[in-house]
C-alpha cells in the first residue's frame, strides 16, 4: 500500500485468505498445546522439530472417518442475517404486510376495469393459499409419523419466509412495469420458467448447498436446518432456515419470475404454479414419509433424475454429505453425491409398516376448535396450553369443513406416538365434540367408535387401552365395563384411571387440611376420593342434600361420620366435579384453593382465589416426541388417566380397571413415582 502496488483485490483477497486458513486449520495445536506452531505454513515447524508426530496419522485418519451427524439447536456460531427483522414484532410482524394488502384490495374495488391490476390484488390471497397449503402438508406430516407407517427416520423431532416473500412481490409489482398487469397465463412463460428453474435453478442451488456445508457457512448459518435428524415440513421454512439462507434462496427462485417478467412472457399461473411447486415439492421432501409410488419410477426410468422422493432428501439429513440436489437428483448423479444407500432406503420405507402400539390412549375433540391445538394442527396453538383464541371466529370456514369431515369419515384417528422407555405409546382420537357426549342419543355411535377402537388395539396387539376424557362415563358405558362384558376374552386391558386419578387428589389436599367441601357431580372418583377422606379422619362436607345421601347411602361403613352435610361455606379447600354453579362458586371465601376431581377444569370466575389443575402429572424427561400440550395442561404434564394406562403397561398388570374395579390406590400411585412421574406444584407454592 505504501509503495503504491496495493488494490482492491488484493487487500480483499488477503483478508479472505487469512479467515479461510484461520476457520480451516490447527487442530493438532488445540488439542497437543506444545506442537504445531506455525501460521499457516508448517515449514518452520519441520526446521525447529516443532511438528507433531502425529499429524500425517490424523490426517489420514480424519479422511477416513465417517461423517457425524450434526445435533445442533441453533447455528453454533451465528453471523450477520441470520435472525429474521421482524422477530422483535412478535405475532404482530403481520402488519408488515398489512399496508400492501389493503392498498392493492382498495385500488381493485375503486379503479375503473381498465386500470385494475389483477396480479397486484391476488399477491395477497396467493400468500393466503402458500400458509394454507403448508399447513396441510404438516398437518398429513404428522398424522403420518403419528401412524408410523412409511416413516423414513424413527427418532424425536412459521411463515416468516412467506411474509418476505409477500413483501418483494409488493415491491416487485410497485417497481417493475412489466409486472404491473400480468396475464391470467401465457403458454411460453410457463414453458420458459419450468426450463429456467431446471437448469439454472437447480445446479446454482446445488453447488450454493454444497457451500453451505462448507465448515465456515455451516457453523453460522446451515447447522441451524441440520438441528432436525426426522424431516418434517417446517425443517424448511423460516423455522430452521436463517434469513440469510432465505435470500438466497429467493434470488434462485427469482431467476425464472423475473426472466420472464422481464421478457413480457410471465403470467399470474406461471409464477402462482411455480411456487406452488416449490413448496409442493419442499414440503414433500420434507414430510418424513415416503409416498412416490414405485410403479412410477418403472414407467418412466429418466423421473429418478427429475424428482427426488422424501427418502431422498431425508439421507442428507442423517448423512449429511450425501444428496445435495434441490428437486432434481440430476446434478447429485453428474457430481457423485448421491448416497449409496439411497435406493435401499427407499425399498425399506415403502415396506415399513405401521407401527404396533403397547398402550393406546382413547381421548375425544373438546370444542371444534379443538382440533388446532392438537400435534396435526397449529404447532403455535399445539405448544401451549387449549384456550379460546379472538381469531377462531376469522377462520371458521375451515372450522365448519373439519366438522363435516369429522362427520362424513367419523373414524377415530392417530394424532401422536411416544416412547417411554421400551413401551410404545399411541394416542388416538374419537371425532366426538364435548357436547355430543351429553347428547343421549349420541351414545350408541359414540360406544360403536369406542368398542371399534378397542378391537383395533385388540388386533394390534397393545397391552392396554385407557379411556380419556368423557370415554369413560357411568351413564355412557359404566365406565368402560361394557366392552369387557362383551368380550370377555380381550388380551388389551382397559383402564379407566380411576385409581390414580383419585391417589393424585388426595396427595394434592395441602397437609394439615382437616375438612373440605366436595361438590360437582358424583362419579367413579368422587366415591373414591370421599371415602378415602372419611377414612383419613378428614370431615368431607357436602352443600347439596342428594349428594350428601348418595354419598353416605355408597360408604357402608363407621367412615360415614367424617361425612358432613352444611349449608356453611365457610372452608377454603374445595373439591369441585362438573355441575358446579357459578352461584357456589362465588359463595366460596378469599383464598380458597379449588380442586377439580373431574376430567375439565372448572371456569376461573375469582382473581381471590386459586384454581389447581385436574388430576395431573409432570411426566419423566425419559418420555420422547411429546411435542404438543394435552388440552389445557402445560407442556410435559400428563393427565392422571392416561398415566395409569402407561404405569398398567410397565407393571404388567394382568386385570381390567373399569367399572367398580379400582387397582390399590397407594400401589398406583408409588408405581407412578418410581417410573419418573411426578406430582404438580399447587398454585399457592408456584406463586410463593
Amino acid at each position: 500500500m505504501l509503495v503504491g502496488t496495493a488494490s482492491l483485490a488484493s487487500i480483499f483477497g488477503y483478508v479472505t485468505y487469512v479467515d479461510l486458513m484461520n476457520n480451516m486449520f490447527h487442530s493438532l495445536r488445540h488439542t497437543k498445546f506444545r506442537t504445531n506452531y506455525s501460521l499457516f505454513m508448517p515449514l518452520y515447524d519441520y526446521i525447529y522439530g516443532t511438528m507433531d508426530k502425529s499429524a500425517d496419522a490424523l490426517y489420514e485418519t480424519s479422511l477416513n472417518k465417517e461423517e457425524e451427524v450434526p445435533h445442533f439447536s441453533m447455528a453454533t456460531k451465528p453471523g450477520i442475517l441470520t435472525g429474521w427483522p421482524w422477530t422483535p414484532l412478535g405475532r404482530f410482524k403481520y402488519v408488515i404486510l398489512a399496508p400492501w394488502a389493503i392498498h392493492s384490495t382498495y385500488s381493485f374495488i375503486v379503479k375503473d376495469k381498465s386500470e385494475r391490476s389483477l396480479s397486484l390484488f391476488l399477491i395477497f390471497p396467493f400468500l393466503l393459499w402458500r400458509m394454507l397449503h403448508n399447513q396441510i402438508w404438516i398437518s398429513l406430516s404428522r398424522y403420518w409419523t403419528a401412524k408410523g407407517k412409511n416413516s423414513i427416520v424413527d427418532k424425536s423431532i412459521e411463515d416468516d419466509q412467506i411474509l418476505f416473500n409477500g413483501a418483494l412481490f409488493y415491491l416487485a409489482s410497485k417497481t417493475l412495469t412489466q409486472a404491473e398487469n400480468l396475464p391470467l397465463w401465457r403458454t411460453d412463460g410457463v414453458i420458459m420458467t419450468f426450463l429456467l428453474h431446471s437448469g439454472p435453478v437447480e445446479f446454482l442451488y446445488y453447488w450454493l448447498h454444497r457451500a453451505l456445508h462448507h465448515h465456515y457457512l455451516y457453523s453460522r448459518y446451515h447447522s441451524h436446518h441440520h438441528s432436525s435428524i426426522a424431516t418434517e415440513p417446517i425443517t424448511w421454512s423460516a423455522v430452521i432456515h436463517p434469513f440469510a439462507e432465505h435470500i438466497a434462496y429467493f434470488a434462485l427462485f427469482s431467476i425464472p419470475m423475473l426472466t420472464a417478467t422481464l421478457t413480457d412472457t410471465a403470467s399470474i399461473a406461471s409464477i402462482a404454479s411455480y411456487l406452488t411447486y416449490i413448496d409442493f415439492m419442499n414440503n414433500m421432501g420434507h414430510c418424513n414419509h415416503e409416498l412416490i409410488p414405485k410403479w412410477l419410477f418403472s414407467i418412466f426410468p429418466p423421473l429418478k433424475y427429475l424428482m427426488y422422493t422424501p427418502s431422498f432428501h431425508s439421507l442428507h439429513h442423517t448423512q449429511f454429505r450425501t444428496n445435495y440436489s434441490l428437486f432434481m437428483p440430476l446434478y447429485d448423479y453428474i457430481y457423485s453425491t448421491v448416497d449409496k444407500c439411497t435406493d435401499e432406503l427407499y425399498e425399506i420405507s415403502l415396506r415399513r409398516e405401521a407401527e404396533l402400539p403397547d398402550v393406546v390412549h382413547l381421548t375425544h375433540l373438546t370444542t371444534p376448535e379443538s382440533i388446532y391445538h392438537l400435534r396435526l394442527g397449529f404447532a403455535s396453538l399445539a405448544s401451549k396450553p387449549y384456550t379460546s383464541k379472538w381469531y377462531f371466529s376469522l377462520i371458521w370456514p375451515v372450522t365448519l369443513w373439519s366438522m363435516m369431515l369429522n362427520w362424513l369419515y367419523g373414524r377415530t384417528f392417530i394424532v401422536e406416538r411416544y416412547r417411554f422407555n421400551k413401551l410404545r405409546l399411541q394416542s388416538w382420537v374419537i371425532p366426538k365434540y364435548r357436547i355430543q357426549y351429553f347428547l343421549q342419543w349420541q351414545n350408541e355411535t359414540i360406544n360403536n367408535l369406542i368398542e371399534e377402537a378397542i378391537l383395533e388395539a385388540e388386533e394390534r396387539g397393545a397391552k392396554v387401552l385407557s379411556l380419556g376424557l368423557l370415554n369413560q362415563g357411568d351413564e355412557l358405558n359404566r365406565y368402560g365395563a361394557l366392552y369387557v362384558e362383551r368380550y370377555p376374552k380381550l388380551n388389551v386391558k382397559v383402564v379407566d384411571g380411576s385409581s390414580l386419578a383419585v391417589a393424585v387428589l388426595l396427595n394434592s389436599i395441602p397437609r394439615g387440611t382437616t375438612q373440605v367441601v366436595l361438590r360437582g357431580k358424583l362419579t367413579k372418583v368422587a366415591y373414591a376420593l370421599a371415602f378415602n377422606l372419611c377414612q383419613r379422619g378428614i370431615k368431607v362436607l357436602t352443600i347439596r342434600e342428594d349428594e350428601f345421601l348418595k354419598l353416605n347411602k355408597s360408604f357402608n361403613t363407621n367412615s360415614e361420620s367424617n361425612l358432613i352435610f352444611s349449608v356453611s361455606y365457610s372452608q377454603k379447600i374445595w373439591l369441585v366435579g362438573d355441575e358446579l354453579d357459578e352461584e357456589e362458586q362465588l359463595k366460596a371465601p378469599k383464598g380458597t384453593l379449588f380442586i377439580p376431581f373431574s376430567q375439565f377444569p372448572p371456569k376461573k370466575l375469582r382473581k381471590d382465589c386459586y384454581y389447581h389443575s385436574p388430576p395431573a402429572m409432570v411426566t419423566p424427561r425419559s418420555l420422547e416426541n411429546m411435542h404438543s400440550c394435552e388440552n389445557w395442561f402445560p407442556r410435559r404434564v400428563m393427565n392422571a388417566w392416561r398415566i395409569a394406562g402407561i404405569v398398567h403397561a410397565l407393571e404388567g398388570w394382568n386385570e381390567h380397571e373399569c367399572g367398580n374395579t379400582m387397582s390399590n390406590i397407594e400401589k398406583v400411585w408409588q408405581a407412578s413415582l418410581q417410573h419418573g412421574f411426578q406430582p404438580l406444584l399447587l398454585p399457592t407454592e408456584s406463586k410463593c
